[in-house]
């Protein structure tokens, strides 16, 4: 089965080959341009650049969605094609986030029926680490034609959600810092806290110095949240759907079964001042 990261070194080895599609995911929250400005000022060679708001979210509907409402798949398919992914594309996706970003483009990939699809480990500062080549130069890819298969069952919808969040069945896990997970500190949303009965697993507990810890430590701290659940059994939210994925992407990387994911999260949870919110 192939891994869902690939390391620098690997992907120096693999960098040029026709079949694979770099693609640079790098994105602040609270500085929406600066990912694209430092795509520009330098990137790995021949990758293209996945704006988080534009090209892997759908606009917000306010009061309704979360802060990165899942694309329309029709819509996605056709920026993907646009940026050379085929059916037999390998596509390696990079952030300066720690994966907190690719993570989100593997997922979404998995999510269209797309499993050649590798996060870097690491990301960019790693690649400058062990000496790979940063060009400025933006290529123009030679478009291909890709087809969604949609795999609805990655997905756990809000009606499930509330209802684990009553009965505790499955079991939810929070990917957010634990101080926004307690309520302590919101810096983004409106509402401070988390959905009842959910369990903190910080994705950067996956974490080792900035890349993904070995497969082992990633299973301990993905199943001490678990706590006897089976990870498939599980759902995994974040503040918008996108840190989230990175816990789905650490469940592979250690072996066991992927949870599904609760796209709108927390942000979708809160704009109705009726569903509950816990706070410590």
């Amino acid at each position: 089965m192939q891994s869902p990261l690939i390391s620098p070194p690997d992907l120096m080895q693999r960098l040029g080959a026709p079949d694979v599609i770099l693609v640079d995911t790098r994105f602040d929250l609270m500085k929406p341009e600066a990912g694209r400005l430092a795509y520009q000022s330098g990137h790995i060679p021949g990758a293209v650049y996945a704006d988080l708001n534009r090209d892997l979210s759908a606009p917000v509907v306010p009061g309704v969605t979360g802060r990165h409402p899942l694309p329309d798949p029709n819509v996605l398919a056709r920026t993907l094609g646009s940026w050379g992914v085929s059916p037999s594309s390998l596509v390696v996706a990079y952030d300066d986030a720690s994966g907190a970003i690719a993570a989100r483009l593997w997922w979404l990939l998995q999510w269209l029926g797309h499993e050649r699809v590798q996060v870097l480990d690491g990301g960019f500062r790693a690649w400058l680490d062990e000496g790979g080549e940063v060009e400025v130069d933006v290529r123009a890819p030679q478009a291909a034609r890709f087809e969604p298969d949609v795999r609805t069952a990655l997905l756990a919808p809000l009606d499930e959600v509330r209802a684990a969040s009553e009965t505790g069945s499955p079991v939810l896990l929070d990917a957010r810092a634990t101080p926004r997970f307690y309520g302590d500190e919101e810096p983004i949303d409106p509402v401070p806290g988390h959905i009842p009965g959910a369990r903190s697993v910080p994705f950067t507990t996956l974490l080792d110095a900035g890349r993904f810890a070995e497969p082992a430590r990633v299973r301990t701290a993905l199943e001490r949240g678990l706590a006897g659940t089976p990870a498939e059994a599980a759902v995994c939210y974040c503040g918008s759907g996108v840190t989230a994925c990175h816990l789905l992407l650490g469940a592979v990387h250690a072996g066991l079964p992927m949870p599904r994911l609760y796209a709108g999260s927390y942000s979708e949870w809160i704009t109705d001042p009726n569903r509950p919110v816990e706070r410590r």
